[in-house]
């Protein structure tokens, strides 16, 4: 862990630290990290308020990187050291740093519940596709048919979609970005710290090394505004690089049209509201893949409801309030005692 003293105005700078960021030239990495510095000092927490946790693997060494606490822990179980972090102190900031190994495969079970319990933490997953600090092995989100070092002749499982595991395990919050757009990056993680309960952003991250230009059909410049939509809340479906095309709704489909063709107008496309209990579209705007639709990014879902914490704190009030122990001493002498003389 490495700490170091705070000046009473936050700043991007006090969470630099003077020590050798040991990520390849060109990761993904490199802007996931500094997106993380400029969004923290918006979030109105102090410093010292502000712990990082990691599992293992490349992501994971991100609390070595930053000026916070932090804690790199077992491969896989960031969720369940920080879960504890937070219930036993629940002013903290706390942080997840997992990548798509880490946390699909041998945290998957800590991921879930982690989202179902919605206690109050922020998870960045870095989902590059593949193992990289292992060298090259196909991970759980590596998609079908892919050459890797343990699949030669290509992966025959089917990906997991993280957004699909997130509004399955009934999760309260979940956006997409790429490590390409910074802004978008540093807005949504701005709104990540801010949402009541478990923030889940994914981050569509290079690896220049094992899967070297994974993203590219999105992430190109002569092809990104076609094949991403950047969803606001309130505002319509709409995306291409001249902003005339969007989503409209047929049955249980979205369907992709051309406004100004066959009667389409702005009016027809669909709003997006991040807010809706329902998860349905949601669900939908998470699993939307080329070629048939553009790749959802930005805060696809953000539901408030119960936080655990507060409702554990809540009910052991309560408990106590009804139980008629309140000492050690009350529970030597209460129920059934006995005396040795």
């Amino acid at each position: 862990m490495a700490f170091e003293s705070t000046s009473p105005i936050i700043t991007p700078q006090d969470f630099y630290l003077d020590t050798e960021v040991k990520w390849c030239p060109g990761c993904g990495g490199h802007a996931v990290l500094s997106a993380i510095k400029k969004a923290l000092p918006e979030t109105g927490v102090s410093k010292e308020k502000v712990v990082f946790v990691s599992g293992i693997g490349c992501s994971s060494r991100f609390p070595y990187y930053i000026n916070a606490y932090g804690f790199h822990s077992l491969h896989g179980r960031a969720p369940a050291i920080a879960s504890g972090i937070k219930v036993s102190n629940p002013d903290l900031s706390v942080w997840i740093i997992t990548g798509d190994g880490d946390s699909m495969a041998i945290g998957g079970n800590h991921f879930i519940h982690i989202l179902r319990r919605n206690i109050d933490v922020n998870i960045i997953l870095f989902n590059n596709k593949i193992y990289g600090l292992t060298k090259g092995q196909y991970s759980p989100t590596t998609p079908i048919g892919s050459i890797t070092k343990t699949s030669p002749d290509g992966t025959i499982e089917n990906p997991f979609l993280p957004g699909e595991l997130a509004m399955g395990a009934q999760g309260t919050f979940y956006a997409r970005v790429v490590d390409t757009n910074p802004k978008m990056m540093t807005e949504v993680f701005i709104k990540a710290a801010q949402h009541k309960g478990t923030s889940l952003v994914e981050v569509l991250q290079n690896c220049i090394i094992f899967n070297n230009q994974v993203h590219a059909e999105i992430t190109g410049k002569d092809v990104r505004d076609d094949n991403q939509i950047y969803l606001e809340h309130g505002k319509p479906m709409i995306f291409g690089k001249n902003r005339d095309k969007g989503l409209i709704q047929s049955g249980p489909k979205f369907v992709v049209v051309k406004i100004g063709e066959n009667g389409i107008r702005k009016e027809d496309i669909l709003v997006h509201n991040v807010h809706n209990p329902d998860d349905t579209r949601h669900y939908m705007l998470s699993r939307m893949t080329l070629p048939d639709y553009p790749v959802a990014m930005g805060i696809i879902r953000e539901w408030k409801t119960g936080v655990y914490e507060n409702m554990l704190y809540k009910q052991i009030r309560e408990a106590k309030k009804r139980s008629r122990i309140k000492t050690v001493n009350d529970l030597l002498k209460s129920g059934n005692t006995f005396r040795i003389d």
